[in-house]
């Protein structure tokens, strides 16, 4: 599933949740963060708000945009854990937000025994190297 969102001086910030029922594993994947059409020449910065192990919350700059340099930044498929919310920190915007959802549903672990595992691992053979032909 695709994910976008914009950030402005008046929606400063964007919440992705999944229903804590749900005994699927989610993905958030980071895309892309741009300025858009009608932002400022000004600093831009967007940081990721999470919860760290011991729940506390946690907020990361993950982008700092200007338009005179840098309007544009990949997150190259940053992978975040739902609940995560994405807060425009500094300056006025309007930032565009692109990523991936994936699900991940959960199935039954019944594993297979392998007859090999406890034991030595087969060499494959391989035939001999040949001299070039001149």
């Amino acid at each position: 599933l695709v994910l976008g969102c914009e950030l402005t001086a008046s929606t400063k910030s964007y919440t992705f949740q999944v229903d804590e029922e749900d005994d699927s594993d989610h993905i958030l994947a980071g895309g892309v963060v741009c300025l858009t059409d009608g932002a400022k020449d000004e600093c831009n910065v967007v940081e990721v708000v999470g919860r760290n192990h011991e729940n506390q919350e946690i907020a990361v700059p993950v982008a700092n945009l200007k338009l005179s340099c840098q309007p544009l930044l990949s997150l190259d498929n940053f992978k975040l854990q739902p609940p995560v919310t994405f807060r425009l920190a500094a300056g006025s915007g309007p930032v565009h937000l692109t990523g991936w959802h994936r699900i991940v549903h959960r199935e039954d672990a019944s594993f297979e025994e392998d007859d090999d595992l406890g034991g030595e691992e087969k060499e494959e053979e391989l035939p001999p190297i040949m001299p070039a032909k001149k």
